[in-house]
């Protein structure tokens, strides 16, 4: 809680922000919050936890929940993913479904306002991506649509890209919250620890340099987070795949791969910290993680209700 008072009819809530894979919403909150806190890629399946960022505004304040895109799940792993979107539609007070603008309608963006209407909750639509749009008038129809599928609280054309609409977002956010003291202090920015958003940050530059190459088979987890002075903090990370080529496409010829990533995701995680950091990443082969409950609890990737 922060120490000055709130304002009168002062507003807070917890805010969940779905949609399907690549529809903005790492990006999103990224922004929102004004730090990386959650992993952007354009690869589908980016995020695979609820992530909480905490805006903070004189009228209000937004606790975020990011979740994983909403998919058909395979693996245990999508399955944990897909709890953590029902966790998140159960206990929040708004839902904001995030809809890619600049691709046409199909079942999994009906599977999306599926959920949204079986949770009942106060809703804004989000018709993220408007920038690629050359003729904003193409978002009619779509507005339509969405309309006569359910009772949205507002809807709301944006770019998460380049923040247009992003204000207005904000304000329509906090406009159907309920009155209610603040959740977090207001310095707070996430729920995350340094060592998650570390390892996020990792596997972002992971996802970015390997490209098309390497599938969504790879996760990090900090081993080691040493705050050895005030000023300089020494990490270890462990990026783990299922087989060993995939291992030797993240290390890259003569080890120069791992060395980008390794240097891409320092320099982010020296602007999060504030101060130097020494980075250090080992590669490691754990085949088939992505069914294992013991692999999965160890990266943090929980089951729903744990």
């Amino acid at each position: 809680m922060s120490e000055s008072s709130p304002a009168v009819n002062y507003k807070s809530g917890y805010v969940a922000l779905i949609g399907r894979p690549n529809a903005g919403k790492s990006t999103l909150l990224n922004r929102l919050v004004g730090e990386k806190i959650a992993a952007v890629s354009n690869k589908p399946q980016t995020t695979r936890h609820q992530i909480q960022g905490v805006i903070t505004r004189d009228e209000g304040q937004i606790v975020l929940v990011d979740t994983p895109g909403v998919h058909q799940p395979g693996y245990l792993l999508n399955r944990r993913m897909m709890s953590a979107v029902h966790d998140a539609l159960e206990g929040v007070d708004l839902v904001l479904l995030m809809r890619d603008a600049s691709v046409p309608t199909g079942n999994g963006d009906r599977f999306v306002l599926d959920l949204v209407k079986q949770s009942g909750k106060p809703a804004l639509l989000l018709l993220n991506k408007a920038d690629r749009l050359d003729d904003k008038a193409k978002l009619l129809p779509l507005m339509q649509w969405y309309a006569a599928e359910y009772d949205w609280r507002e809807l709301v054309p944006l770019s998460a890209r380049t923040g247009d609409m992003v204000d207005t977002l904000l304000a329509a956010i906090i406009k159907h919250l309920p009155e209610r003291e603040p959740i977090f202090a207001e310095d707070e920015l996430t729920d995350q620890s340094m060592r998650a958003l570390c390892a996020e940050i990792v596997r972002e530059k992971i996802l970015q340099t390997t490209g098309d190459e390497l599938p969504y088979v790879t996760a990090v987890v900090t081993e080691r987070f040493d705050e050895e002075r005030e000023d300089f903090t020494r990490i270890n990370c462990i990026i783990y795949v299922e087989r060993a080529s995939q291992k030797a496409i993240i290390i890259g010829r003569a080890g120069e791969r791992i060395k980008e990533i390794g240097t891409k995701a320092r320099q982010d995680i020296e602007h999060l910290l504030g101060h130097r950091a020494h980075l250090e990443l080992f590669v490691k082969v754990q085949e088939d993680w992505r069914n294992s409950e013991r692999a999965l609890n160890e990266m943090g990737i929980k089951e729903r209700g744990e």
